[in-house]
């Protein structure tokens, strides 16, 4: 197998991940923690979404949604997940497919303390996927879960995070003439150690 150079170099495939998001950071226009996630739902039939990738942790990626949504239904009833960053400013995407857990202790309630007031306000509000008569209605449940909370409120017993643990992960970077890089990393179970195939384009 040939090194591993340059933006693929590294034993770790967490730590090259948390490399290319802090490039991603300075020169990405918006949201360089955008993740399309990917799910299944009951009958088998795909569903994807853009979510904010919060945390990049020693074993796994995290981000937090409503468990009462669409996703979040989803994601119980198969423990499985895939996703994608694309950024476009460095031409690189990350690739991610495992097995996923919840995250509803500390780490969720210190999320949770972190965002906005206005955010916070409006997780208490928001019945995630499910239909709406009007913005007005959602408005209305604003003000009345502010009355209801104040301005410190706790985090919803009906919000939290998923971690996801992977299985694959695959590095890409755009090449000339598209012949782009590609490296997965792959183990079949989560005691496994990795092993890396560079891919051809």
């Amino acid at each position: 197998m040939e090194e591993r150079k340059g933006k693929f170099a590294g034993d770790d495939p967490f730590e090259i991940s948390k490399n290319w998001m802090a490039e991603a950071v300075n020169s990405e226009p918006n949201d360089p923690n955008a993740i399309a996630l990917s799910t299944v739902d009951a009958s088998g039939l795909p569903n994807a979404r853009m979510v904010l990738l919060k945390d990049i942790e020693t074993d796994a990626f995290v981000f937090y949604t409503n468990y009462e949504s669409a996703k979040a239904g989803e994601l119980d009833a198969s423990g499985k997940a895939a996703f994608v960053l694309h950024w476009k400013s460095l031409r690189r995407q990350i690739r991610v497919r495992g097995l996923v857990a919840r995250e509803d202790g500390p780490a969720a309630d210190a999320y949770f303390a972190s965002r906005s007031l206005k955010s916070r306000l409006g997780a208490w509000a928001s019945q995630q996927s499910r239909p709406l008569e009007s913005r007005n209605t959602l408005l209305a449940k604003v003000a009345k879960v502010t009355a209801q909370h104040g301005t410190n409120p706790k985090r919803p017993p009906f919000w939290g995070g998923f971690r996801i643990k992977p299985l694959e992960i695959e590095f890409w970077a755009d090449g000339d003439f598209r012949l782009h890089d590609r490296f997965q990393w792959r183990r079949a179970t989560l005691e496994e150690a990795w092993s890396v195939t560079r891919l051809n384009p």
